[in-house]
């Protein structure tokens, strides 16, 4: 894979450029191109990402902003509302550079080779989740023009409104999901996600449908039950089977890693937040000892497990918490949840069962909301068998945590998404969107000295400063339209 990845830079560095190329027998009109099916596992990686921003946008950022998280170390600021532009527009950086280009570059190629339209909706769907990130998480992005230097020489792409963004993503799964039949397609066993199952794919297709028609509720509340509607007969995931994730190794040469694991793997600062740690003890939650342990013994008994308060400093801690260090404190369980093989959650069946329970509290879609809220409940906890033996928890461990939390209809809303928030722990950007749009759960912010947000929880990140400089006129007409490029600023579907 890593010699995939490598020969997949050269390429992009290359371009269509043929000079020293005359004498290898190949047609020196025409660019080298790699295999296509190689394309797609580099790309998957991209998406799943590394060290640099899984550390900065999705830990130190939204884990802390939604409290999953705490730390004490200054650079952590996302529970401190401070501003590190750099750590900001990691995720822009990263993306842009890796998964984007590399997706753009697929869809050329593929379009070339005349391919058949299961690989290009493959492909298109891997492009929409991509972007779902980068414009949920920032608001208007370079999207119809972005990727295209080589292929097309744009080089300072026009920042599209997240209005049309979201209208081009809903129509590209709409198109992908139709395209797809029952069979295997060419990437096979290229693609490390579903060795090329297509009806995996399509079922993805109108669960990342079902994501991004709910992220309309505020601003489309009928657009939002259409696609909801729409991609509930479509078909969406079925079981835990149909999850969508990179399964990471640790390979001899750490190219297949997963980028949160190296993050714990280099960072002891951070620990389990007291909101989230009391949310699970407060439940008799089974999940708790599988994703925390104490920091000073490991043990993950429940009397053990003290959550880190947010917002907190080395100066600050020991008055407000009696603590003097942060040992007492639990930190995420090194021995299950944390390694350099664990699994990149991208969406999951809980959360669609999820959403189909508060699809059937608004709007009366999709059978029963208890069968569906106890339907998620569980498969966020069986999930967790991925992680290896350590995360796997019994089943009548699950029936009583059911039996004593029971689905209350008469808070769903509050209920449903603050277990969407618990099933989409290390996924912080899939917390931090779906927080924006529903409120839930009910987080109480933090005031830090010097925090940028006015003592609120931030609600996007910050473009790229270099924007400022490489593309000036298209990051101003951005900033005009959507707001300042603050902490604060609200993207197109996150209205008051």
């Amino acid at each position: 894979m890593k010699r995939y990845i490598y020969t997949l830079l050269f390429v992009f560095i290359l371009g269509a450029c043929d000079k020293g190329f005359e004498d290898l027998n190949v047609n020196p009109t025409k660019p080298v191109q790699v295999n296509v099916a190689n394309k797609l596992t580099a790309a998957q990686l991209f998406a799943s990402s590394q060290r640099y921003d899984n550390w900065r946008a999705n830990l130190i950022y939204q884990s802390t902003m939604m409290q999953h998280f705490s730390a004490t170390a200054g650079y952590w600021n996302g529970d401190k509302y401070t501003w590190n532009r750099g750590y900001a527009s990691s995720l822009m950086d990263r993306y842009y550079e890796n998964a984007v280009k590399t997706l753009e570059d697929m869809l050329a190629q593929l379009n070339n080779e005349e391919a058949p339209d299961e690989m290009k909706a493959i492909t298109r769907i891997m492009r929409v989740f991509v972007f779902s990130r980068l414009t949920d998480l920032y608001g208007d992005v370079p999207y119809s023009e972005a990727g295209k230097a080589v292929l097309e020489g744009i080089l300072t792409p026009k920042y599209d409104p997240q209005s049309e963004i979201y209208a081009d993503m809903l129509k590209e799964l709409e198109e992908s999901a139709a395209a797809l039949g029952s069979g295997t397609s060419g990437f096979g066993s290229a693609d490390i996600i579903y060795n090329g199952d297509q009806a995996k794919w399509k079922r993805l297709a109108n669960s990342l449908m079902l994501r991004l028609g709910f992220r309309l509720i505020k601003v489309d509340p009928t657009g939002a039950q259409s696609w909801v509607t729409k991609a509930i007969s479509g078909g969406v995931m079925q079981s835990n089977e149909d999850i969508f994730y990179v399964p990471h190794t640790d390979g001899p040469a750490g190219e297949n890693r997963n980028g949160n694991g190296e993050v714990f793997q280099a960072d002891g600062n951070m620990r389990m937040s007291e909101t989230f740690i009391d949310f699970m003890k407060n439940a008799n939650d089974p999940r708790l000892p599988v994703l925390a342990a104490r920091r000073s013994d490991g043990s993950t008994a429940f009397a053990d497990l003290k959550g880190l308060p947010n917002g907190l400093d080395n100066s600050t801690l020991e008055g407000a918490t009696g603590e003097a260090d942060l040992d007492p404190f639990a930190e995420p369980n090194r021995s299950v949840i944390t390694g350099l093989d664990a699994p990149m959650f991208f969406q999951t069946y809980a959360e669609v069962e999820f959403m189909l329970a508060e699809a059937n509290v608004r709007w009366g879609l999709a059978g029963d909301a208890a069968t569906h809220y106890n339907n998620g409940v569980r498969a966020a906890m069986e999930m967790l068998a991925l992680y290896g033996d350590g995360g796997v928890i019994d089943s009548g461990d699950i029936d009583t945590y059911l039996a004593n939390n029971p689905y209350d209809a008469g808070n769903a809303i509050e209920q449903i998404n603050t277990q969407y928030w618990a099933a989409t722990f290390l996924n912080e950007y899939e917390s931090f969107s779906n927080w924006r749009r529903t409120g839930f759960p009910a987080l109480v912010p933090v005031v830090y000295p010097g925090n940028v947000t006015n003592g609120t929880i931030p609600r996007r990140m910050s473009y790229s400063e270099s924007e400022q400089t490489n593309n000036p006129d298209n990051y101003a007409e951005a900033i005009s339209r959507q707001g300042p490029d603050e902490l604060t600023t609200r993207v197109w579907w996150d209205v008051n």
